[in-house]
């Protein structure tokens, strides 16, 4: 169940004016680049090179664990474990 906000008279209602100046919409597009439209070939291309580092990652990470494996083992043989 949803509450219903209560209006109180130190806050303005939604359909009123706001205190807050705005910044111009020309200022916001020089600070970002302009969007350049990639071709399918392109985009392809991007989401293999994020594939192949995703999968570098979780090599590294699996030769990690691999070796941790071969810790416990030699410590197992140690003890005496089978």
């Amino acid at each position: 169940m949803v509450a219903d906000k209560k209006q109180t008279p130190d806050r303005p209602r939604a359909g009123g004016t706001e205190s807050q100046p705005q910044a111009p919409a020309q200022a916001d597009a020089s600070k970002r680049k302009p969007w350049i439209k990639k071709t399918p070939v392109e985009i392809i291309l991007e989401q293999v090179k994020k594939q192949e580092e995703k999968v570098a990652e979780l090599k590294k990470e699996l030769a990690k664990e691999e070796a941790e494996l071969q810790k416990m083992r030699k410590a197992t043989e140690l003890l005496g474990g089978s």
